[in-house]
């Protein structure tokens, strides 16, 4: 068994193992989180940590998931089967969640937390890094911090930003571990085809408005001085961003 090990290391969210829990930091929307994940237990979805309490230091404790996540977790969605494998898990995480609002009134991160008419507690962060896969089969999810009411393509869009993905054949070949350029209208469409979507109609539009939610949020977060999100405002990451989205859009016709 592990006595300690660090998973995260960045100065502003350190995330440590100890024995068979995970030790995360506690953000002003953590007990709507927590609720969050008390409901998934509650209907026995088994993808997601347990919530164990807060230990003495003021960390959130959560049970530890065993497999492979972080950098390692783009090679597990190159072939169809990890693609698909993805999908199916989205949802079931959204079946399972569909009936579930918070009582909390902690809100969520960058969000006012209304819900719409056909909104549910999307994941907010659902990338394959986020992840925990066996072989090609995804056995977790981590990483819920940025949990919000959002219509369910939302996170499908995100999802697809970096499944399909919304990068340039360089990034793909060289980061994301394509062996070749890949055809990424048909990953669009394999990937909501394992879905349940009956059609890509009109996706594109949302991957690139979900790309710009996102963008606004993290802008939010940091005004609000929040970390890692002001690290990334200095470090010109959010233009980074910003430069994606607009090749998102200059690009469209490679996925429609």
């Amino acid at each position: 068994m592990v006595d300690h090990q660090v998973l995260q290391d960045d100065p502003h969210r350190q995330v440590v193992r100890i024995g068979d829990t995970v030790r995360r930091p506690m953000h002003p929307w953590s007990p709507t989180i927590h609720e969050l994940l008390q409901h998934l237990e509650s209907v026995g979805f088994p993808y997601a940590p347990r919530l164990l309490g807060i230990d003495a230091d003021g960390r959130e404790v959560l049970t530890y998931i065993d497999g492979e996540s972080g950098g390692a977790a783009w090679a597990k969605v190159v072939e169809e089967a990890g693609l698909v494998a993805m999908a199916r898990l989205l949802r079931d995480y959204h079946d399972a969640v569909r009936s579930f609002r918070p009582r909390a009134e902690s809100g969520w991160a960058g969000c006012a937390g209304r819900f719409g008419a056909n909104d549910l507690v999307c994941h907010g962060d659902f990338g394959p890094w986020n992840l925990v896969w066996r072989g090609t089969q995804p056995v977790g999810i981590l990483d819920w911090d940025y949990a919000w009411p959002a219509p369910p393509v939302h996170d499908v869009a995100y999802a697809l930003e970096y499944v399909a993905p919304f990068r340039d054949d360089d990034v793909c070949t060289h980061s994301l571990r394509h062996p070749t350029p890949p055809d990424r209208r048909q990953r669009m469409e394999r990937f909501a085809e394992a879905y349940g979507l009956t059609t890509t109609a009109g996706l594109v539009d949302e991957v690139i408005a979900q790309q710009h939610h996102v963008w606004l949020r993290a802008r939010q977060l940091a005004a609000e001085g929040r970390q890692p999100q002001v690290a990334w405002q200095e470090a010109g990451v959010l233009d980074e961003v910003a430069a994606r989205i607009r090749w998102s859009r200059a690009h469209r016709h490679l996925f429609a």
